[in-house]
């Protein structure tokens, strides 16, 4: 039975292109939403710019242009750039819109209706030259810890953790100002009060990861949920609340609404009503993540459709990070790939099979090996699926497919008997078990037309009908692979379409062979990755950071760009010198992560368990969120500072420090001992 679907992919910002970190979550959702189409079920993919926000602002101000002509300017940049990588949404909107000025009265007049809004005031730094409250990232002054200049508004290099106001001799990142330390009321939304609902809509094994699902449970839902801040005061890009004059509404609560936005723009355009896609239990909402957005997406999300009286998600679908070559994406290495640059060398084919080929259902970060995706692309794609159509059309051009099915010992049946597996496969978003299992086919497909050889056969006159059976065989696989394989390979599939004289568009078409028509000439459908052009985009593209790094250096640069941040280049002058005897006092232990976790409330800091081998441990935070994923960590060997006087923090106590490389934030580098070095060992 066919059902309607609506899907939606999160909203990339648009202070910035699109990147390959990015684009992972536009191809797992675009593969999803073709998959379900070719299923024929009912199904609308929409998306949007989020475009509201201090670093918009910032930015717009930067280049001396307004905040609407810098996000067109944006979306039609993302929108090019999704095309190139055939990631094609229904609708594109954007949160600037003023069908999403209306959603957001109408979300906050419900949250107004039910009594969960208060006004609170709190103390923010403000910078007297620009006229703005600045956030955290935006004020940089000494540690009052440890006395280190130069350090972030929250966090030290050394661990410590405070707020703005803590800083000694605080200096506003946009215009090098003293900041002042003013009063500002905001307005808060009291999620506790809607702790019961949560909890239940989170744990029912339906709408989330089961991982997911532990994490709120664990780190939110076992205590007292705390107040959502949802305004920002002027100035502020974005939509001014109605019924407080001078506020705005935080970028958070207008850019999931956007979801609902571009729904509207899509129905007031197709003659179609909200209400079927929004409000009706008989459409399915499927959301697309990435993992750090988990926080947003699961609780103040639904909090919000509950309120409002919408459909609540049927499922939101998380995933993880990408990394390059073992390594987060580095700017300076050229693996900080824009999507622009991308195309400039390479199929998009390409990174889409071997994006499909890595994920899977959970939230595991996936690595892009450049050597392994040429290899990868090369021998599946070209050697495995496109060499079966380009070794056995030729031969039939003039004949066609046989009358009827040949015997083909099986093969066909076979495999369409694995397509609801491959089926389920995607469904589940385990897109790396659908590729293997096509791929497994594949290798099936392959030794028959080896073993039959019609390039021989067509040496000796009275083969044709072997050569025309034998070709027919051959086709039907290449074709039903097509079919498998065409959620994840578009323009293959059009192109294999065109070959047959058909559209590929039923998932049906591959349980049944096609004979008796005939086939279109073949036309080379893919060429091999050259590794050359794989080395070239990495050098253009490390070229092209350099360049923008020159033109766009400074705080404010780095710091309005969020996880698009500039590389550190500068080299750190040296400490003052210090006497043997003073080093001597540091005890430097080799210690092994027995276990490392989030820290929620804190956002820089994880906390880990050191064992020194035997039963001693000790518990450590650390200021390395931004740059580790918890589960990387555990078992892995660092260094560590032993006996630092244990340190009392909001979070619990640290009884020590891990060493670290780098200027900070996705920048650090945990040292490592050698492997024969054991827990407990001293470092001299």
């Amino acid at each position: 039975m066919t059902k309607r679907k609506l899907v939606t992919a999160a909203l990339p910002y648009a202070n910035g292109p699109i990147h390959i970190g990015h684009l992972v979550e536009y191809v797992q959702t675009d593969i999803w939403v073709r998959f379900q189409r070719l299923r024929q079920n009912e199904t609308l993919f929409v998306c949007a710019d989020d475009t509201h926000g201090t670093a918009i602002m910032l930015r717009a101000r930067k280049e001396g242009r307004s905040e609407e002509a810098l996000i067109a300017e944006m979306r039609e940049a993302h929108i090019r750039d999704f095309a190139g990588f055939d990631i094609l949404f229904d609708n594109y909107g954007s949160t600037n819109s003023d069908e999403n000025r209306e959603l957001c009265g109408e979300f906050w007049a419900a949250l107004r209706k039910e009594g969960l809004v208060v006004e609170k005031s709190i103390e923010q730094l403000f910078d007297p030259e620009a006229g703005t409250f600045l956030a955290d990232r935006f004020v940089r002054g000494t540690c009052p810890k440890c006395g280190k200049q130069d350090q972030a508004g929250d966090n030290c290099e050394c661990g410590h953790t405070y707020t703005p106001a803590d800083l000694i001799d605080p200096v506003s990142a946009i215009s090098g100002a003293t900041p002042e330390v003013r009063e500002a009321v905001h307005l808060f939304v009291e999620l506790e009060k809607l702790h019961g609902f949560l909890d239940e809509w989170t744990q029912n094994g339906k709408h989330l990861q089961q991982e997911v699902a532990n994490y709120l449970k664990g780190h939110f839902l076992g205590d007292p949920l705390r107040d959502w801040d949802i305004s920002r005061p002027a100035p502020y890009f974005g939509f001014e609340i109605p019924d407080a004059p001078g506020n705005y509404w935080y970028v958070w609560f207008d850019a999931p609404i956007g979801y609902v936005a571009s729904t509207r723009q899509w129905c007031e355009a197709n003659n179609q009503s909200l209400s079927d896609w929004w409000l009706s239990p008989d459409t399915e909402i499927h959301h697309f993540i990435g993992k750090d957005i988990t926080y947003f997406h699961t609780l103040f999300w639904p909090a919000m459709l509950k309120v409002a009286g919408y459909q609540l998600p049927t499922k939101i679908h998380i995933h993880g990070f990408l990394t390059v070559g073992g390594e987060k994406m580095s700017k300076r290495k050229g693996t900080f790939i824009k999507a622009e640059t991308y195309l400039n060398h390479l199929n998009p084919t390409y990174f889409r099979y071997y994006i499909a080929a890595k994920l899977g259902p959970r939230l595991d970060d996936l690595d892009l090996n450049l050597d392994e995706f040429v290899t990868k692309v090369n021998s599946d794609l070209v050697g495995k699926f496109v060499n079966l159509a380009s070794r056995a059309a030729k031969f039939v051009k003039d004949t066609g497919l046989s009358a009827t099915y040949p015997d083909d010992g099986g093969l066909f049946e076979s495999a369409a008997k694995r397509g609801e597996e491959i089926a389920e496969a995607y469904e589940n978003c385990d897109y790396a078990r659908a590729m293997r299992t096509i791929m497994e086919l594949a290798d099936k497909a392959n030794p028959y037309i080896e073993s039959k050889a019609p390039w021989v056969l067509k040496k000796e006159p009275g083969n044709e009908q072997e050569i025309q059976d034998v070709c027919t065989v051959t086709l039907n696989l290449f074709r039903q692979l097509a079919i498998y394989l065409a959620p994840v390979l578009p323009r293959l599939a059009t192109q294999a379409g065109e070959l047959f004289g058909e559209s590929l568009e039923n998932w049906q078409q591959s349980q049944a062979p096609l004979v008796g028509t005939e086939i279109n000439k073949f036309k080379r459908m893919l060429d091999r990755v050259e590794k050359e052009s794989v080395d070239k985009m990495i050098a253009d593209s490390a070229a092209e950071n350099a360049a923008a790094e020159a033109a766009g250096a400074g705080a404010l640069a780095s710091a309005a760009q969020g996880d698009d941040s500039a590389e550190h280049l500068e080299k750190e002058p040296l400490a003052d010198e210090c006497t043997f005897d003073d080093f001597m006092k540091v005890d430097l232990r080799v210690a092994r992560v027995v276990a490392a976790e989030d820290v929620p409330k804190a956002k820089k800091l994880l906390k880990l368990t050191l064992g020194l081998g035997g039963d001693v441990t000790k518990t450590v935070f650390a200021g390395i969120k931004a740059a580790y994923d918890p589960a990387t960590l555990v078992g892995r060997k660092v260094v560590m500072v032993a006996n630092l006087a244990p340190r009392k923090m909001k979070f619990g106590v640290s009884e020590g420090m891990v060493i670290a490389a780098g200027p900070g934030g996705e920048d650090v580098f945990l040292l490592s001992p050698d492997d024969d070095a054991q827990p407990g060992q001293r470092v001299h």
